[in-house]
């Protein structure tokens, strides 16, 4: 797999805090260009219910992938070199990543990809609430996108204070403000 564009560098400002859940340890740390290898096996993995009834050889389906990956990964960091590119990370072992662009007044949540054996234990509701709780303190809202098809996701992003605000097929544009949600305990 040959990338054309590393990894952003590490920028200032993000709070290193733990993203544990009551279930999954966590932390987030910059991304680097030795993590491609499993950003690539994390972007394969959010692709397999769709290629499953896909007739390819496992070689072409490498392949598709490889490619897919690098167009992935090339427009996320010239189109958004000023991102926090983040690991989600149990200790050492990698369990996703989060993309946030912090910039006023909607904060970009770009993506936030889990492996499978992450999934479904509350570690993506973590995750958004470290990222509505961040733009609260700078008193901004948050903007994402979300695939239609991907209705699980919507009705996550719902339950966490999302509206969809317009349908720009394929996605669904979904925003949230700090003054939908009350300030944490013991947050002024």
């Amino acid at each position: 797999m040959s990338i054309a564009l590393p990894m952003p560098p590490e920028r200032d400002g993000w709070p290193r805090i733990p993203v544990s859940t009551a279930s999954q340890p966590a932390a987030l740390r910059w991304l680097c260009d030795d993590d491609l290898p499993w950003l690539r096996a994390l972007y394969a993995s959010t692709r397999e219910a769709e290629l499953v009834g896909v007739p390819w050889p496992a070689g072409m389906r490498d392949t598709f992938l490889d490619q897919q990956f690098a167009a992935q990964h090339l427009h996320y960091v010239s189109a958004f070199a000023d991102a926090d590119f983040l690991a989600v990370c149990a200790g050492v072992t990698p369990l996703g990543r989060l993309y946030l662009r912090r910039t006023p007044p909607l904060h970009l949540l770009i993506d936030i990809s889990l492996f499978p054996h992450a999934r479904g234990r509350g570690l993506g509701a973590t995750l958004i609430a470290a990222v509505q709780d961040n733009a609260r303190m700078q008193a901004c809202g948050v903007e994402l996108h979300v695939l239609q098809s991907n209705s699980s996701a919507q009705r996550l992003y719902r339950r966490h204070g999302f509206d969809v605000v317009a349908t720009e097929a394929p996605y669904v544009r979904m925003t949230w403000s700090p003054e939908r949600l009350p300030t944490p305990q013991g947050v002024n």
